[in-house]
């Protein structure tokens, strides 16, 4: 029988609702791009702008809005971001031109990135060392739910009822996760820097976090410059209809719930591993992807693949930023820029190809990105060997308890976020560790 430790509270699931309402506006202009554009009186393209300034707004803005709010107790600060994402939201349920959207895209990308950032920081106060990476995965299975029932749900009422009435939903929405923020989610005071600037900047002189960040950024990247060119690779390559690219979608939106699962249980225990297990996959299915993708059962079989092991590393990677540098708002907020900046390169990138050397190119910009996700792995895989390698011949650890100029709180907090003690390790995760480390070497 479990123990309460042993299970991820309910503010947590709370704090995933928040999620999944951001993630659902974030998604909601892809699916109404002809409608927006007819009612808005622009083209098509002028909508996609729309997509590429949200994006924008959530990389650059959102980090200088964690900031104003540092000082704020850490639920206040919430309160703050539902209101500026409702008034985003109800601003472009209203907007009665381009431009006014387009503000409205900007501030409701700004506090979705912030708000990650802070609910990211809370989740580590709420849960037990040993459930933390299952706690951050309920979090971002926030984030997978809003791809899989967020973006068609929303594009069901947008086509039934104008896309004006989408944003109105999502504004409901947005009310009603501040409502369950407000009841579910217990009171807590400032984050652990206390609003001081310079002390959470300190942690960015760190030139292995910096190392660490870029692997999330070409985790997501390989992951998005495929999956957003699926449409057309899937009826143009593949050769299947129209009809059948929604429900294909849902299967990859539900490999990416499981995935999201299953690395979260591992996340705690087995980081490194895991990511490295999971970018080694990701490369072999995109490669596969782009190899085979005139094939339906395995280009289907490629696509799920990367379903399971793309953006589902989101847990993994979470935990490894927390442990090289600290759980506060800043750091997760950066964090989260820097895989949006995946998203806008891998994206991009994929256009780039997809101009130069047709469908395919995408998914091989994306086996390209996987590859240099791995050996930005390698110097922790190579660390982590070296360390193994000294306890066994002294048989104790020797490793410090902090870093030289880190405050006592910084100290504390990377105790709270260390690994629980392993037992026997996963055979899975070992033997898929084992053989990436040996290829790096």
């Amino acid at each position: 029988m479990s123990s309460t430790k042993d299970v991820v509270p309910r503010p947590v699931h709370v704090l995933a609702l928040g999620i999944f309402a951001m993630v659902t506006s974030e998604f909601v202009v892809a699916g109404l791009m002809p409608q927006m554009a007819e009612g808005l009186g622009v083209s098509v393209p002028e909508i996609g702008y729309l997509i590429t300034a949200y994006a924008a707004a959530m990389a650059l803005g959102g980090p200088f809005l964690t900031v104003a709010l540092l000082r704020l107790p850490q639920k206040t600060a919430l309160y703050a971001l539902f209101a500026v994402f409702l008034a985003g939201n109800v601003l472009a349920a209203t907007a009665t031109g381009y431009g006014v959207m387009m503000a409205a895209r900007v501030v409701t990308g700004v506090a979705a990135q912030a708000f990650f950032g802070i609910a990211l920081s809370i989740v580590p106060q709420l849960t037990a060392p040993a459930v933390r990476g299952r706690a951050v995965g309920v979090v971002m299975n926030g984030l997978m739910l809003g791809t899989l029932l967020g973006l068609p749900l929303s594009t069901l009422i947008g086509e039934h009822l104008g896309w004006r009435a989408a944003f109105w939903a999502i504004g409901l929405l947005t009310a009603a996760a501040a409502v369950a923020t407000a009841v579910g989610v217990p009171g807590l005071g400032r984050s652990e820097g206390g609003g001081d600037v310079r002390r959470e900047l300190t942690v960015f002189r760190n030139p292995r976090l910096w190392l660490v960040l870029s692997t999330s950024t070409l985790i997501i990247g390989a992951t998005f410059a495929a999956f957003s060119y699926f449409h057309p690779v899937l009826t143009e390559v593949t050769g299947f209809g129209t009809g059948a690219v929604a429900p294909l979608l849902i299967a990859y939106g539900a490999a990416t719930v499981v995935g999201n699962t299953v690395v979260a249980r591992l996340a705690d225990r087995h980081t490194l591993p895991v990511l490295a297990c999971g970018l080694a996959l990701n490369l072999a299915f995109l490669t596969g992807f782009a190899l085979l993708a005139h094939l339906a059962v395995p280009a289907v079989a490629c696509m799920l693949g990367i379903g399971l092991v793309g953006v589902t590393m989101n847990p993994a990677m979470i935990v490894r930023v927390q442990r090289t540098a600290n759980a506060r708002p800043l750091v997760n907020t950066v964090h989260s820029s820097f895989i949006t900046f995946g998203i806008i390169i891998g994206s991009s990138a994929g256009g780039l190809a997809v101009d130069r050397t047709g469908l395919r190119g995408p998914l091989w910009i994306g086996a390209a990105m996987a590859a240099l996700g791995l050996l930005t792995l390698v110097p922790d895989l190579a660390r982590g060997h070296g360390r193994r390698r000294g306890v066994r011949s002294t048989g104790t650890s020797g490793a410090p308890s902090g870093s030289p100029g880190a405050t006592s709180a910084d100290t504390e907090q990377k105790t709270m976020l260390r690994p629980p003690a392993d037992t026997d390790p996963d055979p899975a995760v070992a033997l898929c560790a084992t053989t990436v480390r040996s290829a790096s070497e």
